[in-house]
């Protein structure tokens, strides 16, 4: 399978042009690495772990048919000579593929004006989503709303999640007007190019709370494959107080982003940092054809509804700052071709998910076996103080 892919990636390989401005990375010698990694092992645990990677050898095959868009851990998707072959712009192909294929069966969700933003921009804004009378109970409710909340803090900004579960669903029912939104629910389907219900927090946004630099406020592609994210924002957002940004057409896989992309797979799969979720500078923008990042300065009762496998942002704030907001994401499989992920075939398992992810998590952890990254901040409300954020992580 392994050899399979690397031909077929080739095949699938852009060609050389001028308008690739990215330098080739400099070649290393994979055999090379390999020996001086393992030379100061000893000849046993050297054969050991050589034995190992064979028996895994099917697993790690099976992830390249996955979403996941990390390089470490795995040889096959980490393997420079691969990548320089196409393997990961083949993956990318793909995925865009089927997920256009299934836009195409979902298209009768979502009006012709909707496509016609989102095939040009890769996102659709629409303001005044609810009545206003219902935007006002909803807004009114969550403002007094106390429920189990989780933190994830990032250099100096904390994001707040409450999950949307049914027992939230029946002590906040106006959330429903939101959820059952025609509008709602094809653009978030749409997008995320599957016919499935996404995962809804109650999300704030504790930004530039302790003056450390967040991470999230580079330009970034969330992952390799189309994916969605969508936003409804219960307050007005000030251009001054980051505010979402999003370099509109940088969803579509033109030459110039796939030459760059195949750069970047390249480097990844040297150290250190060999994530999947590629930085871009706004001083690349220009040459990748692509304009300065819009910036949603909005008002409340706006939805934004994103692919973020585009590059997007979070702006940064010059001082502390607090955004509510209705935060939904939907990531299966990418290579399913399937309108409805296997998930959404077992309803109480999928209206749940979240909890029992929280729930493994914490099992997890405290066998060691993994660092928790949202940390439980008790009973909460959505905007309470930003001192709240910053109690011990414990």
């Amino acid at each position: 399978m392994t050899q399979y892919a690397a031909v077929s990636a080739s095949r699938l390989a852009p060609a050389p042009s001028t308008a690739n401005r990215w330098p080739e990375p400099a070649r290393t010698d994979d055999a090379a690495a390999r020996s001086r990694t393992t030379r100061v092992a000893a000849p046993g645990l050297s054969v050991l772990l050589r034995g190992l990677r064979w028996l895994l050898l099917p697993w790690y095959a099976g992830q390249v048919l996955t979403g996941r868009k990390v390089f470490s851990g795995n040889p096959i998707l980490g393997s420079e000579r691969l990548n320089r072959r196409g393997l990961h712009l083949w993956r990318v192909r793909l995925a865009g593929r089927l997920a256009a294929w299934r836009r195409k069966r979902l298209a009768h969700l979502v009006s012709p004006e909707d496509r016609a933003a989102f095939a040009r921009d890769g996102f659709v804004e629409v303001p005044e989503l609810l009545p206003p009378a219902a935007f006002e109970a909803l807004a009114q409710h969550l403002g007094t709303l106390v429920a189990e909340a989780r933190e994830m803090r990032e250099g100096g900004a904390v994001t707040r999640r409450i999950p949307v579960t049914p027992a939230l669903l029946r002590r906040v029912p106006e959330l429903r007007p939101l959820l059952d939104s025609p509008r709602w629910r094809g653009l978030t389907r749409y997008v995320g190019a599957f016919d499935t219900e996404p995962v809804t927090y109650v999300q704030a946004i504790l930004a530039n709370a302790s003056g450390e630099e967040d991470p999230q406020t580079q330009l970034h592609m969330d992952t390799f494959h189309p994916t969605m994210k969508a936003w409804f924002f219960l307050h007005p957002v000030p251009d001054s107080e980051g505010p979402l940004t999003y370099v509109a057409g940088s969803h579509t896989l033109g030459r110039r982003r796939l030459a760059w992309q195949r750069a970047r797979s390249v480097l990844a799969c040297r150290g250190p940092n060999k994530g999947g979720a590629f930085r871009l500078s706004a001083s690349a923008l220009p040459q990748l054809g692509w304009a300065p990042p819009r910036r949603f300065a909005v008002a409340g009762n706006t939805l934004v509804v994103a692919d973020t496998s585009g590059f997007h942002a979070r702006a940064a704030s010059p001082r502390p700052s607090l955004r509510v907001e209705i935060y939904a994401l939907s990531r299966p499989n990418p290579f399913l071709p399937v309108l409805r992920p296997p998930l959404d075939w077992f309803p109480v398992l999928a209206r749940r998910q979240v909890p029992l992810q929280y729930w493994l998590q914490d099992r997890l952890s405290r066998l060691g076996l993994m660092r928790p990254v949202w940390r439980k901040a008790g009973a909460i409300s959505p905007a309470a103080p930003v001192s709240r954020a910053f109690g011990d992580p414990g």
